[in-house]
């Protein structure tokens, strides 16, 4: 590990910026920032700067434009570059889609750290402001995918396209049957979002000839599975998925291999 330099891995997502400090295969906890609340990011990322050996760098992911300026405005307070995956850096995988630069630059970097740890054909499913479930082939190949709304915004949409459905959080759902309104909809949220990922599951490993391994991550994958590895479908969660594909992402420029671009 000497040598090998030390990346605040940054994930600006569309309701919430995480960051954490990497090396390697370390992560410390990641912290989180709402985008609608960057008050505190610059004082935030300075912190975990100020901790972390020579030498470091700031990498990140972003699918929000206005998350990244706040993002590189921090940045520019410490006079350090942020690069970019998929605009100064690679992107982290090979794909077999036509145009992989329009994919959300974090789906690729939670596919390319379930796959760089497991070394075998996956479904990455991140259950967040939206909902995405990813294929990465055996060969190491981000076959795309299936996006979806996420618990909130669903949540949300009942409540304000009805008149009367209450405005119902996602929570965990020990019952069968709804015996009230919100138990029928925080059921049908939980339930529901558990029934899309065993029919993608399903049909991804019909396509594939092989059953995957399948990883969850996001802020409401605890809803979807409470014992990864012993419910069957899911063998484990891992909240950090995508700083840490941040981070490979530009370990693979040190390496002087990044991944080349299959055309279908």
């Amino acid at each position: 590990m000497e040598g090998i330099p030390h990346i605040l891995a940054c994930d600006v997502g569309n309701t919430a910026i995480h960051f954490a400090h990497v090396h390697g295969e370390d992560v410390t906890p990641q912290q989180r920032l709402r985008t609608s609340e960057l008050a505190g990011l610059g004082e935030a990322i300075a912190a975990m700067w100020r901790d972390m050996p020579e030498p470091r760098k700031i990498i990140a992911a972003s699918v929000n434009a206005s998350g990244l300026k706040a993002l590189e405005a921090a940045g520019e307070a410490l006079d350090q570059d942020v690069l970019v995956i998929g605009r100064d850096l690679p992107l982290p995988i090979d794909t077999d889609l036509a145009h992989p630069e329009s994919v959300g630059v974090d789906r690729l970097c939670c596919a390319a750290a379930a796959y760089d740890r497991l070394g075998a054909a996956c479904v990455v499913a991140d259950f967040g402001t939206a909902v995405t479930i990813d294929c990465v082939s055996n060969e190491g190949v981000f076959l795309g995918g299936a996006i979806l709304p996420g618990l909130s915004m669903s949540a949300e949409g009942l409540h304000h396209g009805t008149a009367q459905l209450p405005r119902v959080q996602p929570r965990h759902v020990d019952w069968v049957f709804g015996k009230d309104t919100e138990q029928a909809i925080a059921g049908g949220l939980v339930r529901g979002a558990q029934g899309a990922l065993r029919e993608l599951v399903e049909t991804y490993a019909t396509a594939l000839g092989r059953w995957p391994i399948v990883i969850l991550t996001g802020g409401d994958a605890h809803f979807i599975c409470r014992r990864p590895g012993s419910e069957g479908l899911v063998q484990a969660i891992v909240e950090d998925l995508a700083l840490r594909g941040v981070a490979a992402a530009y370990y693979r420029t040190l390496l002087k291999r990044p991944p080349p671009t299959r055309q279908p």
